[in-house]
Formats: structure tokens, sequence, C-alpha cells
């Protein structure tokens, strides 16, 4: 069972940033996913971004956060990030790190609030 921690999260006015961390238990070398997800109140839990492990390390986004929101791996630190930047109150809500390494292999973090707020 690999354990995911998020930090990072807060308070920010509009316009400020933020930037989101999550270490992994385990190694996240190898051919895997890792990303972040948000769940605002009331709605569904939506991809905010996503970067594929390997060579290609593909990245996929949001349309709402394209230009303003930058994730990126750093595996010998068994870690992704996320750097929000231009953050809008529609921004707000628990932010959750994903490891998607196969089918039956899905880790998730426990959340860190991000809450944008004059």
């Amino acid at each position: 069972q690999v354990q995911l921690v998020e930090s990072g999260g807060g308070l920010v006015q509009p316009g400020g940033s933020l930037n989101l961390s999550c270490i992994a238990s385990e190694s996240t070398f190898g051919v895997n996913i890792m990303g972040w997800y948000r769940q605002a109140p009331g709605k569904q839990r939506e991809l905010v971004a996503d970067i594929l492990g390997g060579g290609t390390k593909r990245i996929n986004y949001a349309d709402s956060v394209k230009g303003r929101f930058t994730i990126s791996r750093d595996n010998v630190k068994r870690a992704v990030f996320l750097q929000m930047n231009s953050l809008k109150p529609e921004d707000t809500g628990v932010y959750y790190c994903n490891l998607k390494i196969d089918s039956s292999r899905n880790f998730w973090g426990q959340g860190t609030q991000v809450t944008v707020s004059s």
C-alpha cells in the first residue's frame, strides 16, 4: 500500500499563488501516472493535472487551469508538485494527490484544502 502525503494548501487571495507537494512512501520510478485532483463543495472530484512517468512525461491539464498551473514530478524525491498561479475563487476545494500504477493499484492522498478568497 503506497502512502501519499500532500502539503502546501492554505488560504490565498485571488491572483495569488500556492505550491502543492505530494510525497510517496515508495519509489515512483516506472510507467505510472501521478496527478492532482480537486473536489469543491457539492461537486464531484475532477482531474486538475497529471503527468506520465517513464521517458515521455506526457502532461495533461484541465482546460480551466491551462496557463496558470504547472505540474512536475521528481522520481528521486518520490514527489509530484503543482505550482498554482493566478488563483481564482473557483479553484477552491480539497486537492488530492493520486498515483495510478495499473487498474488494481490506484492510490490517493488524504487531501489538502485550498481556499481562494479575499
